[in-house]
């Protein structure tokens, strides 16, 4: 067996017990990701761009202090794929969007500068549904990434790329951004974990605005504990982002070890009723009996606005997304129309030529629910709404500890099947975008498979900064099945 097939789904605590023992290198770690990536980035797709000077420079320093025997990071010489919203100093960052194609930040996100300060090497930037805007990745401007169980299938989105390289075995970890459910949706599609921590956790400095009272930077990995190291890596108060959270960040693998016995979970009745596959339920239904079977108490617990959700979410994240994306006019960087006869013709075209369709439709939808006359009617009251789904949940936890339902109603959708329905791709996120909306944290792990061998994901949410809990519970339920030692045959 060649080194790269030896190393292609170690987990970050083996790989780095390698390094430490000298059995590899982190030269040699990087490599193994890039020959990866030459073996099946044509099948994948999920990288934009290449960042190997970067990833190289890393290595060779985490080889040079191994060699003279000092102390790594936890994560040092691990390879990591992250999301192309993220800025890097002197890389191209385009949302995956033409109309930011040429972009070359001039400085680090705050997350970027985090993953340099830990010595771990950045092997690219991957697709995303353009400005995160998608559930399926189908809406970058640039390619389609698949989905490692089956090509004809979507990886999930907007981080698509992002979980799919974890998945298909080209990073060992990666970094994603979710705002109704990006990082969860394509971690539940491509069969890894991907957790969405509590809004301020992970500083968002650098990365490029969709919906910025929703959008929050999080991991992926194959197995839990890789999730819990990444996160511990990117967490902390930035006094660059106002939203950040200034609380100290705890050990988030210190805990993971111990039992769940006598943890209150409750199961959400409204998403497991109508519009939910067979074979995700009865998946879901198996997972409650092995939480009992941990010594965990389950529980109905209903969100009786859940229902929505949906219109409350799309209502606040195209308005903030209009906002946002005004500062792409063609005048100070990013694409830019040919020969306009004016500055005005400037606008206009440079925004119809650079940006697709989608990012189009939910610009049209928040500049409207804007607009005088209607932004009592519906930004004004999605707002007021808002803040009771947050209360559902704040009842919610006066009963249990943690919530749990399906990642999503379905498996990874075709190709295509989606794209002429926008509200069909929309509720996809049905269980997901409540989360965003209240600010707390939810984790994605494998549960099981469908008939058609695609894996079928477990969401869990938690109070804020309850990331702890989450992290020890999914690990107990990981370490009490095989599903997160299923990996696609690519």
């Amino acid at each position: 067996m060649s080194i790269m097939e030896e190393l292609k789904y170690k987990s970050v605590s083996e790989l780095r017990k390698a390094l430490l023992n000298r059995e590899i290198s982190a030269k040699e770690l990087v490599d193994t990701s890039y020959s990866r990536i030459n073996e099946v980035e044509d099948k994948i797709q999920a990288f934009n761009s290449l960042t190997k000077d970067l990833a190289y420079e890393t290595a060779k320093e985490v080889d040079n202090k191994i060699k003279s025997n000092s102390d790594i990071p936890l994560l040092a010489g691990i390879p990591i794929g992250i999301k192309d919203n993220m800025c890097i100093n002197g890389y191209c960052t385009t949302a995956s969007s033409k109309i930011l194609e040429n972009f070359v930040p001039p400085y680090d996100a705050t997350v970027v500068k985090k993953l340099k300060e830990n010595l771990i090497p950045i092997i690219g930037k991957t697709n995303l549904d353009e400005f995160a805007m998608g559930s399926s990745t189908e809406n970058s401007a640039f390619k389609k990434t698949t989905n490692p169980w089956n090509p004809n299938k979507v990886p999930g989105g907007s981080s698509g790329g992002s979980a799919a390289c974890v998945s298909a075995g080209e990073a060992v970890i990666s970094l994603g951004s979710d705002t109704g459910g990006s990082i969860r949706l394509p971690a539940s599609f491509c069969g890894i974990v991907g957790l969405k921590p509590t809004y301020g956790r992970v500083s968002r400095f650098g990365l490029i605005a969709f919906a910025s009272s929703l959008d929050q930077i999080g991991p992926f990995g194959r197995c839990v504990e890789d999730v819990a190291l990444t996160l511990q890596a990117i967490s902390g108060h930035d006094p660059s982002d106002s939203t950040s959270i200034n609380q100290p960040v705890p050990d988030y693998t210190a805990g993971l070890k111990k039992d769940i016995k006598g943890l209150k979970i409750g199961v959400i009745s409204e998403l497991l009723g109508d519009g939910i596959d067979n074979d995700v339920k009865s998946s879901i239904q198996a997972s409650i009996k092995q939480f009992e079977n941990l010594g965990a108490e389950i529980e109905e617990i209903s969100l009786p606005l859940n229902k929505y959700a949906i219109a409350t979410y799309y209502i606040i994240a195209t308005a903030e997304a209009s906002a946002n994306l005004a500062r792409y006019d063609g005048v100070k960087y990013g694409y830019r129309t040919k020969d306009p006869e004016n500055i005005m013709e400037m606008y206009a075209k440079t925004r119809a030529e650079g940006f697709g369709d989608e990012v189009k439709r939910r610009i049209m939808l928040g500049t409207y629910a804007l607009s005088s006359g209607y932004y009592d009617a519906y930004y004004k009251k999605a707002q007021q709404v808002r803040a009771l789904i947050r209360r559902d949940f704040e009842k919610a936890w006066e009963k249990v500890d943690l919530l749990i339902s399906p990642t999503c109603p379905s498996t990874a959708f075709e190709f295509g099947s989606k794209v002429d329905d926008p509200l069909s791709m929309y509720l996809m996120d049905i269980a997901t975008i409540t989360a965003n909306l209240a600010g707390i944290p939810g984790i994605s792990l494998p549960c099981g498979m469908d008939s058609n061998n695609l894996p079928i994901g477990l969401q869990m949410l938690g109070p804020v900064l309850s990331e702890e809990t989450l992290l020890r519970t999914a690990y107990q339920f990981e370490q009490s099945t095989d599903f997160h030692k299923i990996n696609p045959n690519i």
